[in-house]
Order: structure tokens, then C-alpha cells, then sequence
């Protein structure tokens, strides 16, 4: 399985490199592969980063897209995480690159990470909406046939890339509170590992993260009740949720999805 997270506008409350990065931390990974950035990246957008070295030199860190790989115990699959930045250019070269790594790397599963800010409270469980084009992986996983039409980001490219490559692929997106858009989001990142660690079959040993998750929950609440119109837009919210007792029904999330790519 080859799983994708990339920084930029698919990636709110920082969710989904957060949930990439605690896969790669949770097991015996090994970086074995970048993509050379000097093709696909504008430099006056995606700026490298100058660094002092510990002999005095300097040196340059330029935007990463970095291959990590694991074998995963008592899993009949290995694990293979890409994490990275989306590129400005040649987004086909770059799509069609990774799929090539993919199926030569016998990946029978491609899974990209992503969040989308919606209007959801930060109190309640997170939504992690998962769509496909393949129906065997909708049916088997209970995810929603993609029927998106619009514009799209690299992970939308990617996952033509891997439709033409004839690999199967999907994505998970989880739900950020729109009032708190910037915040980076341990706990959307939380539940993108968690439905992860559902489809791999394996414990994915969230301690760490659900305690940051929780003082993520605490300080929000603080700032929440510090401002009344907001205060009583996220009571709404609750009030929604508690009714329903579900995160958000699935054409609700699915139209939050929609509008959010739109605006990009």
C-alpha cells in the first residue's frame, strides 16, 4: 500500500501530513527515494530554506517529496508513505511519476490523506469521508463512488494518474471547524490514522496523538467561549450533530467537499 499526504490546500488544520508523519513515526520506516523538486516547483512560491551547519557552512533545503517504507508485522501488506508539498508544475509528469512507483513497487492500494475545512464542531467526533472510482473498493470498504466535477488539486491528478495506471485507489478526507480554519488539528489527524489503521488491520498505537487531540479540544474550547457569536454557531453545531448522532450525513459532507475544491 503506497500512502500520500501532501502540505498545501488539500491539507487544513495541517491534518493530513500530521497523520502521514505518525504512521512514519510508528513504525521502523525507511526513507529510500525523493522526487527531484527542480522540475515541478516555483521557487518564488515554494521557497527553499538556507541552513547553518554545524561546521559553520551553509546549505539548502529544498521543497521534499520523500518515499518512506516499512514492513508491518502480522500485516500481509508492506507500507510505503509519501509525504510532501503540492508542486506548482508538470503536475501530470509528477502524478504520472508516483503511479510509476507504485506499480513497480507491486502497491496493490493507493490511499491519499486529505482535509477539508466544513461546518462541523471541534467537540464532537471527526468525519473521515472516503471515495473511490473503483467499485470493488467502495463496496468493500463502505466508501462513496467519486462523483466530483470541477477543479481539483494534485491529489485529484494523482488519483486520475492511478485510475490510468489501472491502480486501485482512494481517498480519505477528514472534517476541519471552519471558525477554526488555521489551527492545526491533532485531532482530524487522529481520525485519518485511525481509518487507516481500520483498512491496514493493524493497532496504530494513537496514545500520543489522542492526548494532543485532547488539548487541542480544551484550548479551542477556551478561545470558543471567549466569543459569543461563535460560542452560540458551534452550540448550533452541537445541537445539529447531537440530533442526527451523526458526524454529518454523507450528501452533506460530500456538497462540503464539493464547495471547498470549487474555491480553491
Amino acid at each position: 500500500m503506497l500512502v500520500v499526504a501532501f502540505e498545501g490546500w488539500n491539507d487544513a488544520g495541517d491534518a493530513a501530513t500530521t497523520a502521514a508523519g505518525h504512521v512514519i513515526d510508528r513504525f521502523s520506516t525507511e526513507p529510500f527515494a525523493q522526487i527531484d523538486p527542480e522540475p515541478f516547483y516555483d521557487f518564488s512560491t515554494a521557497r527553499p530554506i538556507i541552513r547553518l551547519t554545524g561546521d559553520g557552512g551553509r546549505t539548502v533545503d529544498w521543497p521534499s517529496n520523500e518515499f518512506t517504507a516499512a514492513v508491518l508485522e502480522g500485516s500481509e501488506r508492506d507500507l510505503v508513505v509519501l509525504t510532501g508539498i503540492e508542486p506548482q508544475l508538470k503536475w501530470r509528469t509528477f502524478s504520472t511519476a508516483i503511479a510509476a512507483v507504485a506499480s513497480e513497487l507491486g502497491a496493490d492500494l493507493v490511499v491519499s490523506l486529505g482535509a477539508l475545512i466544513a461546518d462541523v464542531a471541534h467537540s464532537r467526533p471527526i468525519t473521515v469521508y472516503g471515495t473511490s472510482n473503483n467499485a470493488k473498493l467502495c463496496e468493500q470498504l463502505q466508501l462513496e463512488p467519486s462523483t466530483y466535477e470541477g477543479p481539483t488539486g494534485i491529489v485529484g491528478v494523482l488519483h486520475h494518474a492511478c485510475q490510468e495506471a489501472g491502480l486501485a485507489s482512494m481517498s480519505l478526507w477528514a472534517a476541519i471547524p471552519s471558525y477554526v480554519p488555521h489551527a492545526p488539528s491533532p485531532k482530524a489527524a487522529l481520525a485519518l490514522v485511525a481509518r487507516l489503521g481500520e483498512i491496514l488491520g493493524l493497532d496504530m498505537e494513537t496514545e500520543g496523538l489522542a492526548e494532543r487531540s485532547a488539548e487541542y479540544e480544551r484550548q479551542i474550547t477556551e478561545l470558543v467561549s471567549d466569543d459569543h457569536d461563535t460560542s452560540s454557531y458551534v452550540s448550533k453545531l452541537e445541537e445539529q450533530y447531537d440530533a442526527s448522532m451523526t458526524p454529518e450525513s454523507t450528501a452533506e459532507l460530500i456538497e462540503e467537499l464539493e464547495q471547498f475544491l470549487k474555491d480553491q
